[in-house]
């Protein structure tokens, strides 16, 4: 996996010494993503309670141009990936139905290189767009965040996660999206949406086949201007 990030950070550095004369952009941009797990099937019905985990997202890249339609976009982008368990019941006290439940957020923070293609669909003041590429991630840290409802919601209560041995620190992924930019002072506005499906089970078992792997769908703006400007 390190052997991955390394040569996609040698191929980074090839292409900006290639991409010197060209109109090299750099960017930043920030966002939400919306983290959800693959159908780990063996829990039967409790899959119906799992839903989208939101947590933040942001990166810095440079946008590379090819030609006058395709660019190369590497990225460094912190994102939060997980899901969301919710549990809940009604307690009948005397005709008062009392719900009760709890939500179980399983957060982990981690640092991804995307290593995309742009492909710009048309040109002018407005540029919708397409990205699609492969992405390598490491999970920095981790967590499980637990509150208790009923007629009040309890404080957090917070687990570290413990990465290492059943628990896969590494994520490789794909993304595809698409965005739209446009003309703003020296450089450019945009706002894009992004799917990223991991191919990494998260959870490694002997014997048992634990298909749990990260999806996520994430939102953000941001802006890119050119080198030197």
């Amino acid at each position: 996996m390190k052997r991955i990030v390394l040569a996609g950070l040698a191929a980074l550095g090839v292409f900006i010494g290639s991409s010197a004369s060209a109109q090299v952009q750099v960017g930043v941009r920030g966002g939400a993503n919306w983290g959800f797990t693959s159908n780990p099937g063996y829990l039967g019905a409790l899959t119906s309670s799992f839903h989208p985990s939101p947590g933040p997202t942001g990166a810095v890249f440079l946008d590379i141009p090819l030609s006058d339609v395709v660019s190369f976009r590497p990225e460094v982008a912190y994102v939060q990936k997980g899901f969301l368990v919710k549990q809940g019941m009604e307690l009948n006290l005397g005709g008062f139905a009392l719900p009760i439940g709890a939500r179980i957020a399983y957060q982990s923070q981690y640092l991804e290189v995307p290593l995309l293609l742009k492909v710009n669909l048309t040109q002018g003041a407005v540029q919708p767009y397409f990205i699609a590429g492969p992405s390598v991630g490491y999970a920095l840290d981790g967590r499980v965040r637990t509150r208790a409802t009923a007629l009040i919601t309890t404080r957090p209560i917070d687990v570290d996660v413990n990465y290492g041995g059943a628990l896969n620190r590494w994520d490789i992924g794909a993304t595809g999206g698409l965005g739209l930019a446009m003309d703003a002072g020296a450089g450019k506005l945009f706002i894009e949406g992004r799917y990223t499906y991991g191919f990494n089970r998260q959870i490694q078992v002997p014997v048992v086949n634990v298909n749990i792997r990260n999806q996520g769908v994430a939102l953000s703006v941001g802006y890119s201007f050119p080198i030197g400007y």
